[in-house]
């Protein structure tokens, strides 16, 4: 039976790289701690700016259907995103959003747990918005131990530009430890 097997929707709109926040967590999963993952993505009508989402699964057994039915994990960082998907969180869930980009209405009662961080000010003021995405994984990864801090790190190093994974690894660091 497996050990570990995770549902998890990243949600934000367009232009703040929620898909690469889906592809580096399962990068991390895939490659640097050798578990299963598989990746899906949704785009609104425009690139920049509607609303896009990535569904992640991790488990340590091969993933045989590839979508996710109820996420153990919401992370959203747009108030849209978050209003389309709050519901299909599954009880005991864990939802994580940017408290600057998102207000929370309804709480869904004491099923779920609520992690907030302001990730795009956090971002600012590393002096790139751009990375609020990579303040959100560290602050997930902070939040939910799914996987190994050094597999994640090892995901963003690989997967952004070699002149900006300074940045993105102060980014993550940032997001990990921050407690609100």
């Amino acid at each position: 039976m497996s050990k570990i097997n995770k549902e998890l929707r990243f949600t934000g709109f367009g232009g703040q790289g929620i898909i690469l926040a889906g592809y580096i967590t399962g990068k991390a999963a895939a490659i640097y701690a050798d578990l299963y993952a598989t990746l899906t993505q949704n785009y609104g009508p425009e690139s920049r700016g509607g609303a896009s989402s990535a569904q992640l699964i991790i488990s340590d057994e091969p993933i045989f259907y590839p979508n996710i039915t109820r996420p153990d994990i919401l992370v959203a960082m747009s108030q849209e995103g978050y209003s389309k998907y709050k519901d299909e969180l599954k009880p005991g869930g864990i939802m994580l959003i940017d408290e600057d980009l998102v207000k929370i209405s309804d709480a869904k009662g004491a099923n779920v747990k609520i992690a907030r961080i302001p990730a795009t000010r956090l971002a600012e003021q590393l002096g790139k918005k751009m990375v609020a995405n990579i303040v959100m994984l560290g602050f997930t990864n902070g939040q939910t131990k799914i996987l190994p801090r050094k597999a994640m790190e090892e995901a963003i190093k690989t997967s952004v530009p070699p002149v900006s994974i300074e940045l993105n690894m102060q980014a993550f660091d940032m997001g990990f430890r921050y407690k609100g």
